[in-house]
C-alpha cells in the first residue's frame, strides 16, 4: 500500500524494493487533496516494477462542505471523485498502466472498505477488501519461458546429482530439452523432486531438484532453460537503477553485480537518463544520488543469461554490490539487451594436466562450483 501523502520522498528505494515481488500495488490518494506529485512518483515506480494490478483507493470521501447558517456537513462528492479518476487517468495512460481500479472510500467508519457504503449510491464497483480477494493473479506469471537459476548443486552420493532451485518461469516436464548456460551443453530432465514425491509437472514459483539424463556440467549461477526457447546470452545491457546510498554512483567504478544466484564484477559505463520522479521528465546526469532513478548502460566482465525484466523478473531483475563494503548500492531492472562484447570472454592457454584436473573436480566435488576451463 502506498500512501500519498507529503514527506515520502524519501522512501523511494523501499518502495522499490518492496514492491518488486508483489502483484497488487494499491496507490492511496487524499479526495481532499487530489493528484499530487507523489502520485506521479509512485505511480512511476509501479509502473516500472511492472506491477500490473493497480487499485486507486481515493480515501477521505467524507469532505467537509461549508453549510449556510449551520454546522459544516460531511459529503461524498462524487464530482470531487470523477475529477480524481480523470486526472489520474492521464497519468495511467501515460506510464502504461492498465485498467486502474477506482474505489471511493472512507477508512474513518469503513465506507467501501469492507461493505458496501450508503454514501456512495452513485458508485457500483467492489470494496477494497472484494477487489483483494477476487483479482486474479494467476494469470500474471509467466508459464510460456522455462529459466531455472541453479542455487546448488546437490549430490549426496555417487549415485544422485540434482540440481536445486526455484523456478523463475515456465514449466518443465520429465523428457524437455534442456540446456545449461552459459555452457551450452544440453540433455533432457530425467525427474523432478520435491519434498512431498516426485512431480510430473514443475511450474513457476516451484522450489525443486531437477536432475538430467546425462551428467553434465551444471554449478551454481548457472541456468537451466528450454533447448527452443533461451534467453539472450550477454554482458552487455541497459537498465532502471535505482540507487540506495547517500554516496553517489560513480561511473566506470567496478561493482558486485548479482543476478540471481550469480554474482559477476562489472561497471556502469554511463548514466543515459535520469528521471525526475515529480515531473517524469529525462534528463542527461553524470550521476546518482540516493533514491534517484536513471537507465544506465552496463557492461559485466563474464557473460551471463538475462531477459528483459518485462518479460521475466527474476532473470530480468539484479542487485549492485560495492566490493569494498559488501553493501547493496542499487538494484536494477533491464530493458534493452546489447551484443556481448568479445572482451567478456576468458581467454589462456591451459596445459592437458590443468584442463584434466579441472574436469577431475568439477565432475567429484560439484559442491566445490568450479568452472569449465576447457572452452577458454
Amino acid at each position: 500500500i502506498i500512501a500519498d501523502t507529503p514527506g515520502h520522498e524519501q522512501y523511494t528505494r523501499n518502495m522499490a524494493t518492496g514492491a518488486s515481488t508483489c502483484d497488487l500495488a494499491i496507490i492511496l490518494i487524499d479526495a481532499r487533496l487530489g493528484i499530487q506529485t507523489q502520485t506521479k512518483r509512485h505511480s512511476y515506480i509501479v509502473s516500472l516494477l511492472g506491477i500490473k494490478h493497480v487499485v486507486i483507493a481515493v480515501n477521505k470521501m467524507d469532505i467537509e462542505i461549508a453549510v449556510k447558517d449551520g454546522e459544516p456537513k460531511k459529503v461524498f462528492n462524487e464530482d470531487v471523485y470523477n475529477k480524481i479518476v480523470s486526472d489520474y487517468s492521464k497519468i495511467a495512460d501515460e506510464l502504461g498502466i492498465q485498467n486502474p481500479i477506482y474505489v471511493p472510500m472512507s477508512a474513518l467508519k469503513g465506507d467501501n472498505v469492507v461493505n458496501a457504503s450508503e454514501q456512495t449510491p452513485w458508485y457500483k464497483g467492489g470494496t477494497l477488501m472484494n477487489i483483494l480477494e477476487t483479482v486474479n493473479i494467476s494469470e500474471d506469471r509467466n508459464f510460456e519461458n522455462f529459466r531455472f537459476p541453479v542455487q546448488y548443486v546437490n549430490r549426496p552420493n555417487l549415485n544422485f546429482r540434482g540440481f536445486c532451485g526455484t523456478v523463475a518461469s515456465g514449466e518443465v516436464r520429465p523428457g524437455d530439452e534442456i540446456v545449461s548456460l552459459p555452457s551450452g551443453v544440453t540433455s533432457k530432465i530425467k525427474s523432478i523432486y520435491t519434498a512431498d514425491g516426485d512431480l510430473e509437472r514443475a511450474f513457476a514459483g516451484q522450489a525443486v531438484t531437477l536432475t538430467t539424463e546425462d551428467e553434465i556440467d551444471i554449478s551454481r549461477g548457472n541456468m537451466i532453460v528450454k533447448k527452443d526457447d533461451q534467453p539472450a546470452i550477454t554482458n552487455k545491457f541497459s537498465a532502471n537503477i535505482v540507487w540506495m546510498i547517500e554516496e553517489g554512483l560513480q561511473p566506470g567504478k567496478e561493482y558486485e553485480f548479482k543476478l540471481g544466484a550469480k554474482s559477476v564484477p562489472g561497471e556502469i559505463l554511463a548514466v543515459q537518463s535520469r528521471i525526475d520522479l515529480n515531473t517524469l521528465e529525462r534528463s542527461k546526469a553524470d550521476t546518482l544520488e540516493l533514491n534517484e532513478i536513471a537507465v544506465c548502460s552496463v557492461e559485466l566482465h563474464d557473460n551471463v543469461a538475462v531477459d528483459v525484466y518485462k518479460k521475466c523478473r527474476s532473470t530480468g531483475s539484479f542487485i549492485i554490490i560495492d566490493k569494498m563494503t559488501n553493501v547493496t548500492v542499487g538494484a536494477g531492472m533491464i530493458c534493452e539487451i546489447h551484443e556481448a562484447s568479445t572482451e567478456a570472454v576468458a581467454t589462456g592457454d591451459f596445459s592437458a594436466d590443468e584442463i584434466a584436473l579441472n574436469a577431475f573436480i568439477r565432475k567429484n566435488y560439484p559442491h566445490w562450483e568450479a568452472k569449465d576451463i576447457s572452452k577458454r
